[in-house]
């Protein structure tokens, strides 16, 4: 008998908790938005897969000795994994449309207000009973409004990682529904008119320009926030390799075989922070809440500024490329083309709306670096 219940012991029926279920359930649910819906399915599938392994009970998969406690502390908890891929989104990152019109850097930096907005109402929920945020968690929590998840998996590794799962869940899964948050928010703050403006076409960028590009932004952020450099310095690296035509074999590596192999352990990683103890309590529905605002301000912002710059500009601002200034690249510049073709069918604001958007990644990275240095000690 002994023996009998030693063995019943050691089987996962006998050491289910209600908790671990659920999680399992939500792992379930993140496959099921990856596969069925294809939303963001290059992380959320090994995010959610992880999260399945980290509740199996006994089996020990996020303990030390365990292969995703090794992976987490590897490469999230010191930050490598968000750094690699944001090398490899530089790589992939064409400047052409921000160099064309610098101009619309303002808008990449208007919709970055959505994160700091959300730090003060992050600030707010302490009221709220079972909710304890400090700065450093509120900080972490408001990165989601720039729909940047590295950026967001970087920060929250560096300033609050017991809230890492609930915060890269809650960034991309924003991020993954930004062609259902986004159009509501841009039509409501846009008249039918404003939609229709069509934009002259953008000069031609030669080559030295975007050579010079990254230089001059790295300079720039090593003058002025030396916090962001791991972050834009890796984005810039990733952008000359593909800029300069000397290094195909760097930049092709970049772009495929490095970055993927880093987002399966980067899903794994943050999968085995969506723990029941972790994820299941009132905070959580903070941060989801939060990160719902974050990201509605962030595109409320950007197509305001937008509005603004048209009233002044010599010639014509379609608004809706303002929301594209928040940094999922390119679904958020897809997205702006796409309401803008509703109104107009001879409106074509793709590359018009990439300038923002990759303006928006360099935005986010520098919010973060600013939040960093600012709270960080």
């Amino acid at each position: 008998m002994d023996s009998l219940n030693t063995l019943w012991l050691s089987t996962g029926l006998a050491n289910f908790e209600l908790g671990q279920v659920v999680m399992m359930l939500v792992g379930c649910g993140l496959l099921y938005l990856a596969i069925a819906r294809n939303f963001e399915p290059l992380l959320l599938l090994p995010m959610g897969f992880g999260a399945i392994l980290t509740n199996i009970p006994v089996a020990g998969f996020s303990e030390a000795g365990g292969l995703l406690h090794y992976i987490y502390y590897a490469g999230v908890d010191t930050g490598i994994f968000p750094l690699i891929i944001f090398m490899g989104v530089g790589a992939m990152t064409d400047f052409g449309a921000l160099i064309a019109n610098p101009k619309t850097l303002l808008l990449g930096a208007a919709a970055q207000f959505g994160i700091f907005a959300t730090l003060f109402g992050a600030i707010a929920l302490n009221y709220v009973p079972g909710i304890e945020f400090t700065l450093k968690d509120a900080s972490a929590i408001a990165i989601i409004g720039g729909a940047d998840g590295p950026t967001a998996i970087f920060l929250a590794s560096k300033l609050a990682p017991e809230l890492l799962g609930a915060i890269a869940v809650a960034a991309y899964s924003y991020m993954a529904l930004v062609p259902i948050i986004q159009p509501p928010i841009m039509k409501a703050f846009t008249t039918d008119e404003e939609r229709k403006i069509e934009m002259k076409q953008l000069r031609p960028v030669t080559k030295i320009e975007k050579i010079i590009f990254p230089v001059g932004v790295l300079a720039m952020t090593i003058f002025f926030l030396p916090s962001a450099t791991p972050l834009v310095g890796m984005f810039c690296l990733g952008n000359l390799m593909r800029e300069s035509g000397v290094v195909d074999r760097l930049s092709s590596t970049a772009q495929n075989e490095l970055i993927n192999i880093t987002t399966i352990f980067l899903g794994l990683g943050v999968g085995s922070k969506l723990s029941a103890e972790a994820f299941l309590n009132v905070e959580t529905l903070g941060i989801l809440a939060l990160g719902a605002v974050a990201f509605s301000i962030g595109t409320a912002s950007g197509v305001l500024m937008a509005k603004t710059m048209n009233k002044f500009s010599k010639e014509p601002i379609n608004p809706l490329i303002g929301a594209a200034g928040v940094s999922a690249v390119p679904m958020a510049a897809r997205v702006a083309n796409k309401v803008g073709l509703q109104a107009n069918p001879h409106n074509f604001l793709l590359m018009h709306a990439m300038g923002p958007n990759v303006a928006g990644v360099l935005g986010s990275a520098v919010a973060a670096g600013i939040l960093l240095a600012l709270v960080g000690g």
